[in-house]
């Protein structure tokens, strides 16, 4: 009876109103975003139906649509990708990538015929949210499974103070880092983490199911020990002691933010993380023996190198990629180079593809969305996270990340915030 009524508490999650295409396409949304935390391929196919069925909603909106320019600033960065086909040698890279990036020509017009309010938005987030703490459990099951064969590999006779002692001293090595997430990249989860956090925190916690799953949420960005993401988390946590009134509030949170802060810098990760990177003026050293901090720095190093001797136009969709592994070979970046790293940042990844319009229209999406999301502290948080993201990874070259993108980034770019409970519509009464 219990299980029964579970199921019907799950599907009353789902959209269940207006025509049969709306609410595929809504509904594939919602699976899609449960599945982005567990693994790279398995929401690939509910994203391609909902743009299908996004498209399908286009030409049977009744109403006209009200034009958002902004909301097309990602279909002109489509098209600039595209252009970059005509200089391009490697044209088969170059075809791939745009044709991964269709999405981003395709999500924000879909989303100016699509009629949409705050509650339908809010469950992509409740799925995202379901679908982290899935991810989490599974991740731990893994790690744990991972951790205790990895001790009966090392010993025969196993006794259980042995047996206790191997936990301890190699715990980090499987449940903090990307051995902890091996299904996907360890920023990308931390990414979907923090924009939960912001979206639910904006307003008080109001169950202890709530607190737990907060604490669940902290706890799994702990163990992720993704460098951008802690950053990140540093700046929201300013912005919000700084957003309290209350002295006695905000003298309260920033002996919590202190105390946070004190556990996140103790994370077995970023200990590592001091220890390998201030040894970077080692030239020697770390040209063979780069760590994955000083594989990021360097790629950021050679791709800037290359942004010099082609500032105008680039090098192509489809040459980016080629020129910097190169490049890393003529430094003498060896992990880069094997690993064919690319940029690592997605505005010098997209330099390099498109020059300095490519760019340029990158930097004006982040710019409006800035303006837009100024509104409040909570909202400036997304922003960041948004922008710092792409500051650390190239995000706009896997597919999980172009469709995350360009579905977020144009509901946020609306007049009305997908982050305030008023009612966001595309029926002329904005």
């Amino acid at each position: 009876m219990q299980l029964v009524n579970i199921i019907t508490q799950a599907t009353k999650m789902f959209y269940k109103e207006d025509h049969w295409v709306v609410m595929t396409f809504w509904n594939s949304l919602y699976i899609a975003f449960f599945l982005l935390p567990l693994g790279i391929n398995l929401p690939t196919p509910f994203f391609i139906i909902s743009i299908i069925f996004g498209i399908g909603m286009m030409f049977r909106s009744e109403k006209k649509f009200i034009l958002d320019k902004s909301l097309l600033l990602f279909p002109l960065y489509f098209i600039v990708m595209s252009l970059g086909l005509i200089y391009t040698d490697n044209l088969i890279s170059g075809f791939d990538l745009v044709q991964r990036s269709l999405s981003l020509l395709l999500f924000p017009i879909i989303f100016l015929f699509v009629k949409e309010d705050a509650t339908t938005v809010k469950r992509l987030f409740d799925f995202l949210l379901m679908g982290l703490i899935v991810s989490f459990f599974v991740n731990v099951f893994r790690a744990g499974d991972n951790l205790i064969w990895h001790i009966i590999d090392e010993r025969e006779n196993i006794e259980i103070l042995l047996f206790i002692e191997g936990i301890v001293k190699n715990w980090h090595y499987f449940f903090v880092g990307s051995l902890f997430s091996r299904s996907v990249n360890a920023n990308y989860i931390s990414i979907y983490i923090l924009l939960v956090l912001s979206y639910y925190l904006k307003n008080k916690l109001k169950s202890r199911i709530q607190l737990v799953i907060v604490i669940l949420l902290f706890l799994y960005l702990f163990l992720l020990a993704s460098i951008a993401a802690y950053l990140i988390l540093f700046v929201m946590s300013i912005l919000l002691v700084l957003d309290i009134a209350d002295k006695q509030k905000k003298y309260t949170m920033s002996i919590i933010f202190l105390m946070g802060l004190l556990l996140f810098l103790n994370n077995p990760r970023v200990s590592d993380f001091y220890s390998r990177i201030k040894d970077f003026s080692n030239v020697e050293e770390y040209y063979d023996a780069t760590t994955a901090e000083k594989s990021r720095l360097l790629s950021w190093d050679a791709s800037i190198k290359l942004i010099k001797d082609a500032p105008i136009f680039g090098y192509g969709t489809g040459d980016a990629n080629d020129v910097l592994i190169e490049k890393y070979k003529e430094l003498n970046y060896t992990l880069n180079y094997k690993s064919k790293y690319n940029s690592h940042n997605q505005f010098l990844q997209t330099y390099l593809q498109t020059g300095i319009v490519g760019f340029g229209v990158l930097v004006s999406i982040f710019v409006v969305l800035a303006m837009r999301m100024k509104r409040s502290r909570n909202e400036f948080s997304v922003f960041l996270i948004l922008f710092i993201s792409l500051v650390f990874e190239s995000m706009l070259v896997r597919f999980n990340g172009i469709v995350f993108f360009s579905i977020v980034t144009p509901l946020l770019l609306k007049k009305r915030s997908i982050l305030s409970s008023r009612i966001i519509r595309n029926d002329g009464n904005e």
